[in-house]
């Protein structure tokens, strides 16, 4: 089975973490969920689930919302140094921060490990892992841009949740889908959310 770290910080974008989360574990995905305090006020802000603080409670609380295996999907605190995202040996195949703040963004361009999600992302970089870093933020700043080209000159995947239109939009979830539906494709995880490119009538010139 692989083992996929995704973390939530405190951007809006609750949905897309919620429908990549569905989406890993219908792939028979390994998830290990990190989830800031901001993140938790998003999650309440933005969806109908609401995250207890205690990582014990909030993997229950996941895993009923999801109804998934125990061992699928578990939760990890910030400062919980002995989880295994913290350390190389046993690192994970693929990191997404979804929805990643300009300020985790800096913290991990810098590699400022002052809690796990930013120790699991430098862990995931120096073990040449794939991280996917998924910033929500408009407009961006030269700060923002410049940390996001030295993530990128790194091998970090920036991918700035922009759904496009042309696959007709009929709902938000619509939406949704194209940005998940384009983190599972840089996981290499075949997915049909969303129509590609040259369907539904949309050109494939």
């Amino acid at each position: 089975m692989k083992t996929i770290t995704l973390a939530m910080t405190g951007a809006s974008g609750a949905p897309y973490t919620l429908r990549l989360i569905e989406q890993l574990l219908l792939a028979d995905v390994q998830i290990q969920f990190l989830c800031s305090q901001p993140g938790q006020i998003v999650m309440a802000m933005e969806t109908d689930l609401k995250l207890p603080s205690s990582p014990q409670q909030m993997q229950q609380a996941l895993q009923d919302y999801f109804g998934c295996e125990r061992d699928q999907l578990v939760v990890y605190g910030k400062d919980q140094w002995t989880a295994p995202p913290a350390s190389g040996s046993s690192v994970a195949e693929a990191m997404i921060v979804c929805p990643c703040t300009t300020g985790s963004l800096a913290a991990i361009a810098q590699g400022i490990g002052n809690n796990l999600i930013h120790r699991a992302a430098d862990v995931i970089l120096k073990e040449r892992k794939k991280l996917i870093l998924v910033p929500r933020e408009t407009p961006f700043s030269s700060i923002h841009l410049q940390n996001m080209l030295t993530l990128s000159n790194l091998g970090a995947i920036i991918l700035p949740p922009n759904p496009a239109f042309y696959q007709g939009v009929e709902s938000v979830q619509d939406l949704i889908d194209f940005v998940v539906s384009r983190i599972l494709d840089q996981l290499d995880i075949t997915n049909s959310l969303s129509p590609r490119w040259g369907q539904n009538g949309a050109s494939d010139a």
